[in-house]
């Protein structure tokens, strides 16, 4: 057995179109899990507004609550046209990382592929968000800080960026790196059973890996935050023409 194994992505329905491979992997059904998770989630918490909300409609009201005034708060132009971009990706990368760690599913946070992916969905809108709110070249101008001598404008321009081209690559590391370290550690605690062949070492892995457990739910929250709260700023920096 292979410590690393359930980290892979399994072929589940085989599928060709054209030439390319779109075959649907365990990795694909955790994507929309997460997904529909957070439909259902919203969906049933507002079906039915009450005046004092009460169960999920609370739990839904105070999640938006705390990402708007911790998170979007950062954004001081069009702050809460921005709340529902900010909300669904908290969500739907919460609900992915909280699967991630349900047995035979796949943690699609720990897949680089997946965060890249999520990363320029962020780095696109906020190239746009930058573009509409100040223009084209209004926009283009703000990443270069004004009042510079011209040689050295030149000289910021390209290190500008690769600091831009680097907020993505900063976002989706990030993330990948601590949801997969978190399901190797469980792994590799799991595959002492199998490396030692002994059920008096049993316990050992069973504590050791409902303490890690704990502590990932915990990671959950905060990757999805850091993320989220990442995003707003990007958001923020380039619609206000900030440096």
């Amino acid at each position: 057995m292979e410590a690393l194994e359930h980290l892979y992505q399994k072929g589940l329905i085989p599928l060709n179109v054209f030439g390319i491979d779109l075959t649907i992997t365990n990795g694909v059904i955790t994507l929309w899990l997460a997904a529909v998770s957070a439909f259902l989630f919203f969906f049933l918490s507002t079906r039915r507004l009450k005046q004092v909300p009460a169960g999920w409609q609370n739990l839904a009201e105070a999640l938006i609550l705390f990402l708007r005034d911790e998170v979007a708060g950062q954004i001081k132009r069009d702050r809460d046209k921005w709340l529902p971009f900010l909300v669904s990706i908290f969500s739907f990368i919460l609900f992915c990382n909280l699967i991630g760690l349900i047995p035979d599913m796949s943690g699609v946070t720990g897949n680089i592929n997946t965060t890249a992916a999520l990363a320029i969905v962020v780095f696109l809108v906020v190239q746009i968000a930058g573009i509409r709110s100040q223009g084209v070249i209004g926009y283009f101008k703000s990443i270069v800080p004004p009042g510079l001598p011209l040689p050295i404008t030149l000289f910021m321009i390209p290190i500008e960026i690769v600091g831009q081209l680097a907020k993505p690559f900063s976002l989706a590391l990030r993330l990948f790196a601590n949801m997969f370290a978190g399901h190797a550690v469980m792994l590799m605690i799991f595959a002492l059973i199998f490396v030692f062949k002994s059920y008096f070492i049993l316990p050992l892995p069973v504590i050791g890996n409902t303490a890690v457990m704990a502590f990932e739910i915990f990671v959950a929250f905060i990757q999805a935050f850091i993320f989220t709260y990442l995003s707003a700023m990007y958001i923020a920096t380039a619609t206000e023409g900030g440096h």
